[in-house]
């Protein structure tokens, strides 16, 4: 199979999975939501950096090291298991001692139970990392979306019925620990890897060289990540917290499950061509380019209905949340090609460039929290858009490095996109005013916001038009074979 074509599946079961799962999640989301209070989004948003930094602490960077490392064996993968599963009983551990601590930081006793009961998770997760590797050495997305489409289906019923039932935080964890526990079940039923008795020194030190910069990196990151719900459950109440919380997590639905394919898709398939520049370079450069192509104008367009889409789906006991989701929606339109820079590194094996290019933002960030933090939660949210873009020139600067494809070329083969996409935003805003109704705006909006984007990539000639092409010649094809 060629490589575009490898590329081509790979991001079609990704995205047909991503799709799904978030499309799924994103009801239940949208139900449990008109049933939970913010407060109880806030209470779970208070532990999310600790589950955060634990999930990061078993996988140990393991997982992309088993991905980049040539001709694994059964030893090798063997070692990974044991010791992620050594790794995630000692976290239990020291969560479970230090919920006190926690709940002290936050001055919320409820906060004891709920961080040892969520911690469980991590225990059950630590058993598929390696199934999740081999899937991705793979290149395997087929068995993945099956397994994780049928586990946020069961996990959604579950926090549904809890919800329904005046649960309240509880019908969220029910929901997160069911579907850490329906994932490995399925994983283990469907993955034909089983661990060995062997444990290798050799192997381990070897990966924990890469890995570590990996767990380092994303240590760092996730921190950096979560100080704004640190900080804002710190500082603010919990129901300003929750707001942020919900906030948050629909800018991810569409950014981050992006991101996930990208990153999922991209990783094995530059670390196949790492040693051919050439090729290495042109297919990195594509990449990019269709993904500005596909985020900018999603990420614009929930920007510009966020405020009927809060209306229609969540009710007016969350439109405070509106102006923190618009410019979250703005900030993580950054995140994914962000990513794709630094998945670059790693694929060429230099995680410890990775790792400077991480530490190299602190700076920009502690700078912004201390000028925002005392303004309230919509100053934080708007310095972090700031910080994003600014650490999107961070992030592309080693690729300028490396490959001669910094951020100033990035953005110059991205021009007409942008441009596309504010064309898209102006003709979709002015639309939106002739109507009052929420559901009226947001079924104009989505109607001229497609007809005006692709209208303006056709009259600017923009390239990735022709990969929209390939894609739907690939579908038709098939469904002519079928």
């Amino acid at each position: 199979m060629s490589l575009k074509n490898k590329a081509f599946k790979g991001f079609a079961w990704n995205s047909l999975e991503s799709l799904v799962v978030k499309g799924v999640s994103f009801i239940i989301s949208i139900l449990v939501a008109r049933l939970v209070s913010p407060e109880a989004y806030g209470l779970i948003g208070m532990l999310t950096v600790f589950l955060s930094v634990s999930t990061l602490f078993i996988e140990g960077g393991f997982s992309k090291a088993l991905v980049q490392r040539k001709d694994c064996t059964q030893t090798d993968f063997s070692t990974v298991f044991y010791f992620n599963f050594l790794v995630s009983i000692l976290i239990y551990i020291v969560l479970f001692f230090s919920a006190p601590f926690i709940a002290a930081f936050y001055n919320t006793p409820d906060l004891i139970l709920l961080t040892r009961v969520m911690g469980l998770q991590f225990i059950i997760a630590a058993l598929i990392v390696v199934q999740k590797a081999k899937l991705l050495i793979d290149i395997d997305f087929k068995t993945q979306a099956r397994i994780n489409i049928l586990a946020v289906l069961i996990s959604g019923a579950v926090g549904l019925y809890m919800a329904y039932s005046n649960y309240g935080v509880w019908a969220l964890v029910g929901q997160n620990l069911s579907l850490a526990l329906a994932t490995t079940l399925l994983m283990w039923v469907n993955g034909k890897w089983r661990p060995s008795w062997d444990f290798s020194t050799q192997a381990f030190r070897e990966m924990f060289g890469f890995g570590s910069k990996i767990l380092a990196a994303g240590l760092y990151s996730t921190i950096l990540t979560n100080i704004y719900t640190i900080v804002i459950g710190k500082w603010y109440q919990s129901k300003a917290l929750g707001y942020y919380t919900r906030a948050n997590t629909l800018a991810e639905m569409s950014s981050g499950t992006l991101n996930i394919i990208i990153t999922n898709v991209t990783f094995p398939l530059l670390t196949s061509i790492q040693h051919d520049r050439d090729k290495l370079l042109s297919v990195y450069s594509r990449m990019l380019s269709m993904t500005a192509f596909i985020i900018f104008p999603c990420m614009t367009l929930f920007a510009i209905i966020a405020e009927p889409f809060i209306r229609l789906f969540l009710t007016d006991k969350w439109l405070p949340a509106t102006a923190l989701l618009q410019w979250l929606c703005l900030a993580k339109m950054f995140m994914p090609i962000s990513s794709l820079n630094l998945n670059l590194l790693n694929a060429v094996g230099r995680s410890d460039l990775f790792l400077k290019t991480d530490l190299s933002k602190l700076p920009v960030i502690v700078i912004g929290m201390i000028i925002t933090l005392p303004m309230g939660t919509q100053a934080v949210v708007i310095g972090s858009f700031v910080i994003t873009v600014i650490s999107y020139f961070i992030n592309a600067f080693p690729s300028g490095l490396l490959f001669g494809y910094g951020p100033i070329k990035q953005l110059k083969d991205c021009y007409k996109i942008l441009l596309s996409t504010l064309i898209m935003a102006g003709c979709t805003y002015a639309s939106m005013r002739f109507f009052d109704a929420p559901l009226l705006q947001l079924i104009t909006a989505m109607i001229v916001a497609l007809i005006s984007y692709l209208g303006a990539a056709i009259t600017l000639r923009v390239k990735e038009m022709n990969e929209l092409k390939y894609a739907a010649n690939k579908i038709m094809t098939k469904k002519k074979r079928l």
